[in-house]
């Protein structure tokens, strides 16, 4: 997060938190998604909601950049119904063979990365190292 702004900073945690929020995850989940100590609390969570920045952390902020870009994806995908991304992580799919959300909670960054991936071709595209021309 060091290459942006104390604005952008402040922006970025807000935009994340308040996904989260949306997807109704409970402290310790979002704790776990954005790959934060214990130390973390509710009470550092509410600070977060209002004027508190994430820590400055190469990890947390890539974890923010890729929930953010998740939600994109899913706002992308389902342009109707702003609500199904909360449905869509908890709802067991076929590929994963579990719900997005438990690949979230149990499979740290990498989860992220699969469920991004699952959500955005491009993404998965630019993964798959493959050279556009």
């Amino acid at each position: 997060m060091s290459n942006l702004t104390p604005e952008e900073q402040v922006l970025m945690t807000r935009a994340t938190m308040s996904i989260l929020d949306s997807w109704k995850l409970e402290t310790d989940e979002m704790r776990t998604v954005l790959g934060l100590p214990e130390e973390f609390r509710a009470r550092s969570f509410q600070k977060f909601r209002s004027h508190d920045v994430f820590p400055d952390e190469p990890g947390v902020a890539r974890r923010a950049d890729y929930v953010l870009r998740i939600a994109g994806a899913l706002r992308t995908s389902y342009p109707a119904n702003p609500l199904i991304g909360e449905r869509w992580l908890r709802r067991k799919h076929r590929r994963f063979g579990r719900t997005p959300l438990s690949l979230l909670l149990e499979d740290g960054e990498q989860g992220l990365i699969v469920v991004l991936a699952e959500l955005d071709v491009t993404f998965s595209w630019d993964q798959s190292g493959s050279l556009r021309s």
